[in-house]
């Protein structure tokens, strides 16, 4: 006798649906034979009804692969990275993927261990998004994905091109230079860099970039300071910053928002005395006060972007999104 409470199963879908077992099979699993419109609708009606779904863990058995797009983030709280997973969700989910995401908050050994995990799931795209460490070994983090690559995932890197897998990821040190000159082009000459953390990819181009802007000009800055890749760090900065400063760069936008408000509290004003500018055009940049001049990177198109590079399966692709410069009031524009 049929256990009631069971959930139901694929026979029970193809009767309730009035098709055959096999057309009810290619209908939930995605087969790429087709299928009449009518007889998928009516399919979707009888899995409704019956509060059918399919195994997932089945599928990618059969399959090897799932119709799953897994991601790892370095920090979710960063509304750079929650623009570029905005972009990333929406891409796969057109494709037709399950979209899920992990927070390695920046430790290489906590992404070796959540792709250990991913692999049991068997997922056809996995994307890592964020900078790294330069000097960090990355001999265990290849490991895994390779393993990955070999059962058929696509992998994309989002934000470095320090491994080999396809990477995607901006113009970080151009944007930079292309600020610095615009920054130097407006009269000012004593600069200052925020430089966020010393070891992490992302900040070492863009500080770097900002370096080379001022070069071209036959300038250094005036001071370099190195700290938190967030908000706190841009704060706890531009609280040590003196008269000899007429300008501030930041390496991300949030940093140079924590700059604004520390300047604000010490009566420093911006930016008749201190032009201040950050890096990404983040969501909430021009609702800074004042509005926060920059390098515009389209993060959700970057995003969108690996979601496309990691389906092509190409690990030889280098992929540059362009930037450009945005100035704003906190530069005087």
């Amino acid at each position: 006798m049929p256990n009631p409470d069971a959930p139901p199963t694929l026979y029970d879908l193809a009767r309730e649906s009035g098709v055959s077992l096999a057309t009810a099979s290619r209908v939930i699993n995605g087969s790429e034979r087709r299928v009449a419109e009518a007889y998928r609708q009516r399919v979707f009606a009888a899995a409704e009804r019956i509060g059918y779904s399919a195994n997932v863990s089945a599928q990618a058995v059969a399959r090897g692969t799932s119709r799953l797009a897994a991601l790892l983030v370095s920090d979710i709280t960063d509304p750079f990275f929650a623009a570029v997973t905005a972009g990333v969700s929406r891409a796969a989910e057109a494709e037709g993927f399950l979209v899920t995401m992990s927070v390695t908050d920046r430790r290489s050994d906590r992404e070796v261990e959540l792709l250990r995990v991913i692999r049991g799931f068997r997922p056809r795209l996995v994307l890592v998004i964020g900078s790294r460490p330069v000097d960090e070994p990355t001999f265990e983090l290849e490991k895994q994905l390779t393993e990955l690559r070999r059962a058929g995932a696509g992998i994309v890197i989002v934000g470095h091109h320090r491994l080999p897998f396809a990477s995607v990821r901006a113009g970080d040190a151009a944007g930079a230079r292309d600020l610095a000159a615009a920054i130097v082009a407006s009269g000012r000459q004593r600069v200052g860099i925020l430089a966020g953390p010393a070891e992490l990819s992302t900040a070492v181009a863009r500080a770097d970039g900002f370096r080379a802007g001022l070069a071209d000009a036959g300038l250094e800055p005036i001071l370099v300071v190195h700290g938190e890749f967030g908000r706190g760090g841009g704060y706890s900065a531009a609280l040590d910053v003196t008269d000899s400063i007429d300008a501030l760069l930041a390496v991300n936008d949030v940093m140079a928002i924590g700059a604004l408000t520390a300047l604000r509290e010490r009566g420093i004003a911006v930016p008749s005395h201190v032009a201040v500018a950050g890096f990404d055009d983040i969501a909430n940049a021009q609702d800074a006060v004042p509005p926060l001049s920059t390098v515009r990177i389209d993060l959700e198109l970057l995003g969108e972007r690996a979601v496309a590079v990691a389906l092509a399966g190409n690990d030889e692709t280098v992929e540059v999104l362009p930037v450009h410069t945005v100035l704003r009031a906190s530069t005087g524009h």
